[in-house]
């Protein structure tokens, strides 16, 4: 990695806002950053790359994984980082997204935001002079997946022909994620989800145009059982997430035969990988006795968010 930050102009600048965005090229040099600047931690620690640089950090909705890893990526990495509240600024509310991104763009090197609407970051984006990094959006989560995406690499080599089954309510934004980061670099993707809870038709169809470019693939089904045989990883998600307490009960009643549980995962390869993005609803989506088992890289998945993030950061500031 570069010692120098190159600094960028509105034309030059990049903004992390999905997977989609990127080629097959990037998102593989990204994923092996990521996996170097790992090594790096735990041997010795990071280069001061960011030395001197500010992350300003927009919050419209609280979070654990994304604001310590990417505050503690910032500081490994040199620079610092600066908690922005859903209640101090209130996006789009107080004070529009264009003069919220105008305004940070003059005091921050670059802007992360962690929002309702993806149409908010894109916002950001494109008033924002700095790069903009999108945290969490409703239609994709590309800061999970790279985490994700690294976990699967480290313990399985390669996503290349890599079999992945996503167990429980296909339709949000780290499905959709998955969906273009597993099809990119030639994995096989299936989505085991109940009708009315399947991945969204447009996601899919970008993903088969991936998955044509990179000799992978994307299936939808109903049925869990069918869905992780041959699997190498298996993946889910909470059955609702924020902002959808109120359909809990109807999800409940749904949702059951989706559960990872011990019964499911002896459907899969014997070496399978069990992956949550947390938090997790332990006793519904996932039992305790897979969450916590061999099979369970849950909690290196939430480190990987660290390291990730590290990647991320780098790749916008042109210091990879």
């Amino acid at each position: 990695m570069s010692s120098r930050p190159i600094t960028q102009t509105k034309a030059t600048k990049k903004d992390f806002l999905s997977i989609a965005q990127l080629d097959p090229g990037a998102l593989s040099d990204m994923l092996q950053t990521a996996i170097q600047l790992k090594r790096e931690w735990k041997k010795r620690g990071n280069p001061q790359v960011l030395q001197g640089k500010s992350l300003g950090m927009v919050f419209t909705k609280p979070s654990l994984r994304t604001r310590v890893s990417f505050e503690m990526a910032m500081l490994d990495l040199g620079g610092h980082a600066i908690y922005i509240g859903p209640d101090e600024v209130k996006l789009g509310q107080r004070e529009s997204v264009p003069d919220v991104a105008r305004v940070l763009a003059r005091y921050v090197d670059c802007i992360m935001a962690r929002v309702f609407a993806h149409s908010d970051v894109e916002t950001l984006a494109k008033w924002a002079h700095v790069p903009v990094i999108n945290g969490l959006s409703d239609y994709e989560h590309p800061c999970q997946a790279m985490a994700d995406l690294m976990t699967m690499i480290e313990n399985k080599g390669s996503i290349k022909d890599l079999h992945v089954t996503f167990v429980g309510d296909a339709n949000n934004n780290i499905t959709n994620s998955l969906a273009f980061g597993v099809t990119m670099l030639g994995g096989h993707i299936t989505f085991a989800a109940p009708h009315g809870y399947q991945i969204s038709a447009p996601v899919v169809a970008q993903a088969q145009r991936f998955a044509a470019a990179s000799g992978g693939s994307i299936a939808v089904v109903e049925d869990a059982r069918s869905g992780v045989e041959a699997a190498d990883v298996i993946y889910t998600d909470a059955w609702y997430s924020m902002g959808q307490e109120r359909q809990a009960e109807e999800r409940q009643r749904v949702f059951p035969p989706y559960q990872v549980n011990r019964e499911l995962v002896s459907l899969a390869r014997p070496d399978a990988i069990v992956m949550h993005d947390l938090p997790a609803h332990r006793g519904q989506e996932i039992t305790d006795e897979v969450a916590d088992g061999a099979q369970s890289v849950i909690f290196d998945q939430a480190e990987n968010r660290l390291h990730a993030q590290k990647a991320v950061l780098a790749w916008v500031f042109n210091v990879a």
